[in-house]
């Protein structure tokens, strides 16, 4: 690893050194580099109308580190924002010459992502290229997951992996917040979901070996955590600050140990589950026979509503083994009274009911791919993780899809393919960030079946990775390759985008304090 490093470092010493390129991810639509440049200095003033205050200010702070003062804001300046009706909702143009800077947006939102542009631009002396940019995305949903349910994470963690996530111009921030580990997230109705369910009396170390529990080793320390309400109103506030809406999940019906423990009376057995301390897919979920789990299932989801504004609202339906259904007289009459030809339909049957809940609360129900087993409406939307191409089959058949395939998108795979000399402890899959950007969501779609694509999405599950270090070393730069994508899929080009991203990246990065995984800086794959 020592000898990792110091290549490193003489590879980051040799780029200094070369002259200085205009390198931006993601790729923009169009960039016409111009002559001379523009100094940033103490004096320079941001020109931003009251709607582009916020957006000027979380620039300003961005770039304090960079150029060590901060911008102040005022109506008027050298670095001039402004929206542009003429454009889309999220299209700007950014244009740098000697005299100064003029970004203008379709949407502050739009100027936000010019200020993730420029962000690129600024070199530690304050000096900024002159060139011309126009840009927009391709896609609408652009997204990043985090799993708070594993491995908790506090706060101010959760806040700089949004960070991460405006750095990209990612705008969708999908936070998992419920599992067979920990529940994580404050429910006034239910205080034994966080009493109780939030906690696991200790956790497996290292590699959960599931054929042979004796081969197991537990380090014996309860761990816990969870999300008050006004935390989670504060992070929904910050992401909206960076433009980026929180999209909440809570699994359903499966994953669900930790409310379990904590209202035994919603599983089929009814008794007998604590909070699990490993990994895996339990077969303990809740019972879709009982009216009970369905009045829970509503209360939960009425104060996740209070505090999540997003249309979408996650309900997970992965992973949901049938076995204790099949066993559970409440369920079996569940089938018989409803007509349902099997626990596939059961599952079905209980996905219909919750989008009709929310249908009716003005909300949208979205779940990952499994949720097409036994039927789904044409209103639902897909999260097809399994295999892309049971995204593509939903996408045929109408629903709106959201491309996230483990092959491509799963983050917490490993990053070389000699993940035991030279990674952490994970899972062994293999995924680089060349595989990464191989990722086509339109792969044997029609062009007029292309809409039903809204967009793509890098996932971060969190069982073997259990400090935030860790978290940012698996996200970046593997990440950047996602925000590609998702923003310039019609002129990607993973030559040029290795090319860029080995001089930009590494560099930006450290500038906003962010660790990163050196592999592939270093060939290493």
């Amino acid at each position: 690893m020592k000898h990792i490093l110091l290549s490193f470092a003489a590879l980051m010493s040799a780029a200094a050194l070369c002259a200085r390129n205009i390198d931006i991810i993601p790729r923009p639509e169009s960039l016409i580099p111009g002559k001379g440049q523009f100094r940033i200095t103490a004096k320079t003033t941001i020109g931003a109308l009251p709607e582009l205050r916020r957006p000027a200010e979380v620039f300003a702070a961005d770039i304090e580190p960079v150029v060590g003062y901060r911008l102040p804001v005022a109506e008027k300046g050298a670095l001039s924002l402004a929206v542009n009706d003429a454009l889309q909702p999220e299209e700007y143009t950014l244009a740098v010459t000697p005299k100064g800077i003029r970004i203008g947006g379709g949407s502050p939102q739009a100027v936000f992502h010019a200020l993730q542009t420029l962000r690129q631009l600024v070199a530690p002396d304050g000096t900024v290229p002159a060139v011309e940019i126009a840009d927009k995305p391709c896609f609408a949903h652009r997204g990043g997951m985090l799993d708070s349910g594993r491995h908790f994470w506090t706060v101010d963690e959760v806040k700089r992996f949004i960070d991460i996530l405006a750095m990209h111009k990612l705008n969708r921030f999908h936070w998992h917040l419920s599992e067979d580990q920990g529940w994580r997230i404050e429910i006034k109705r239910y205080p034994l979901l966080t009493q109780i369910g939030s906690i696991r009396k200790e956790t497996v170390i290292g590699r959960y070996d599931k054929t042979d529990e004796s081969r197991n080793r537990y380090d014996g320390t309860p761990y816990g955590g969870f999300y008050t309400q006004d935390d989670i109103r504060d992070i929904v506030a910050y992401a909206a600050e960076r433009y980026i809406e929180v999209i909440p999940e809570i699994d359903m019906p499966g994953h669900m140990l930790g409310a379990l423990a904590a209202y035994p009376a919603l599983g089929c057995r009814g008794e007998g589950y604590e909070v699990w301390t490993h990994w895996g897919i339990s077969k303990d979920v809740l019972c879709a026979g009982k009216e009970a789990t369905f009045e829970f299932v509503e209360n939960v989801l009425e104060e996740v509503l209070g505090l999540f504004p997003s249309k979408l609202i996650h309900v997970g339906g992965d992973e949901c083994p049938k076995d204790r259904w099949k066993e559970c007289p409440a369920c079996r009459k569940r089938i018989r009274e409803e007509g349902l030809a099997n626990e596939d339909e059961l599952q079905s049957y209980f996905m219909h009911r919750v989008e009709k809940w929310l249908h009716k609360h003005g909300r949208e129900l979205i779940g990952w791919d499994e949720i097409m087993s036994g039927g789904i409406s044409k209103s639902a939307v897909i999260m097809a993780w399994t295999d892309q191409f049971r995204g593509t089959e939903a996408a045929k058949k109408g629903n709106r899809v959201i491309m996230t395939p483990k092959w491509n998108c799963y983050l917490d795979y490993a990053q070389t393919s000699h993940p035991e000399k030279l990674e952490p402890i994970g899972p062994t899959r293999y995924l680089s960030v060349r595989q990464v950007y191989r990722l086509d969501p339109y792969d044997r779609l029609k062009p007029d079946q292309y809409r039903n694509i809204l967009g793509i999405q890098g996932n971060l599950w969190t069982e073997y990775i259990a400090d935030f270090g860790h978290v940012q070393r698996m996200t970046l730069p593997r990440m950047a390759a996602i925000a590609e994508i998702a923003w310039a899929y019609d002129r990607k080009d993973y030559d040029d985008f290795r090319r860029r991203a080995k001089r930009l990246l590494p560099g930006l990065y450290d500038r906003a304090g962010f660790d990163y995984a050196k592999y592939f800086f270093l060939d290493i794959e």
